[in-house]
Order: structure tokens, then sequence, then C-alpha cells
């Protein structure tokens, strides 16, 4: 307020970090909500093939319901639409159109950008898990364990795969981005613990399919929810190392331009 006039005089200033780390990632959230082909991919096709093997026996599942044992991989195969898949290409496509470089100009710092960013995802996954959840429960599934251990390893599986898919879209071109991440998801889609367990592989494609974020995130969940129990420490410290790779080497190769 100035003397003179007694009125209030402008301040132009950033806005508080906290504050511009949720709008940011209220904004990323919103983006990856409206578009359609994102929505097929972290929503509508996990959920379909939920639906579809566990009503058919056409893979050896174990013991007991089909359900119980698709049900935690799903999840797990949600996790890789959303926070590897989906913001790969998203990420890679604001890369190429210059949206990252605008944005890198801001007063919002580049690396909570990526935490935006990271937020988004879990937002999404938040309306994924409702979504596969209520469709695993319609066909029977009987959940247990602790669901603080379902969170933990569901956070640790989305900071480690959302690290890679900000390194993939950081570092290669966006065509070369979409064609690698679709890859990804469709080879970890069949050879990830997903759909057919790691035990229908020979032992050394099992022990190298064991070291890999997708895998490890699916028999964490398994083991919590199908037996109610805790996950194996291996799952945890794959998880851990990845994220911690993933996102280390994110923050220091992401090209903006």
């Amino acid at each position: 307020m100035t003397a003179a006039t007694g009125r209030y005089a402008p301040a132009p200033g950033a806005a508080p970090l906290p504050r511009m780390i949720a709008a940011q990632t209220a904004l990323e959230a919103r983006m990856l909500l409206r578009h359609g082909e994102q929505l097929l991919l972290t929503m509508i096709i996990p959920a379909l093939l939920l639906a579809l093997f566990s009503s058919v026996d056409v893979i050896d599942t174990g013991p007991g319901e089909r359900v119980d044992f698709l049900a935690p991989g799903v999840l797990a195969l949600a996790v890789l639409s959303t926070a590897f898949t989906g913001q790969a290409i998203a990420t890679g496509y604001e890369r190429r159109y210059g949206v990252l470089k605008r944005l890198g100009v801001s007063p919002l710092p580049r690396w909570a950008l990526l935490v935006g960013k990271t937020g988004a995802v879990l937002v999404t996954l938040v309306f994924q898990t409702v979504l596969l959840v209520a469709v695993a429960l319609a066909l029977g599934w009987s959940p247990r364990g602790n669901p603080l251990a379902v969170a933990g390893l569901m956070l640790l599986g989305t900071a480690a795969l959302s690290g890679l898919g900000l390194l993939m879209a950081g570092t290669l071109r966006a065509e070369a981005t979409l064609a690698a991440a679709n890859l990804v998801f469709v080879l970890l889609l069949f050879f990830g613990g997903v759909i057919v367990p790691l035990t229908e592989y020979p032992d050394g494609v099992r022990s190298v399919l064991e070291l890999l974020p997708v895998p490890a995130l699916a028999d964490g969940l398994r083991e919590v929810l199908r037996e109610g129990g805790w996950p194996a420490g291996s799952d945890v410290a794959v998880l851990a190392g990845w994220a911690v790779a993933g996102l280390g080497l994110a923050a220091r190769f992401f090209r903006w331009e």
C-alpha cells in the first residue's frame, strides 16, 4: 500500500513453490484424462484384459481363482500404462512441439515440472485403481492383505516407471519414443508376469525378468493381495533400485529442447 494514495500497489512475483507444483499437477492430470487414446491405454485395455482372461481358461494361473492371480498383475499393468507408456508419449510430443521449452523459462523450476507430471500420474492411477478393483470384485476377486503395503508398492512402481518414461521422453525423438514405449508395453504385457506366470518361462529367462520393475511389482502385489503376506524384500529392492536409477537419470539427462 502506498503512503500517498492509501491504495494497494501491484506486487508481481511468483507464487509459492507448493502452489505452483499443485497447479501444474492439476493441469497435467486434466491433460492426461482428456485424451481419448490415453484413456484407452490406461483405463479400458487393462479392464478388458482382466475381464477376458478371468473368464477364459487359456492360461494356468495356479491354484485358486484366475481373477486372484490376474487382478494384481493388471494393477501392475495399469502403473506401466500410465506412469511409463502414456507419460513417455505425451511428454515426448510436448518436448517436440516446444511446450517444455516454454515451461522451462517459467518461474516453475524444471525439477518441479517433473514432480508435477509424476503427481498427475498418481491422480490418474487413483481412478484406474478404483475402476479395476470394481471390475475385479464383480468377477469374484477376494483380496486380502495390508492396504498400506499395496499403496507402498504402487508408489514405488510409479516412481520407477515414471522415471524411466521421463528418461525415454527426454532423450529420444517423439516418434522413437512412441514406438519404443508401445513396444515395451506389449512385451511386458506378455513377459512381465501380468497375464502369464513367470514360472512358465525357463529358469534363465525368469531370472532376468525378475530384475525388471513390472514383474517385481506384479509379484509383490500378488504376495500381498493373493497370499495375504508381505512383499518379498527382493521385489522391493528391485523397485527401489529402478526408482532411484530412473528418476536420477531423468533429472540428469532430460533434454528440454
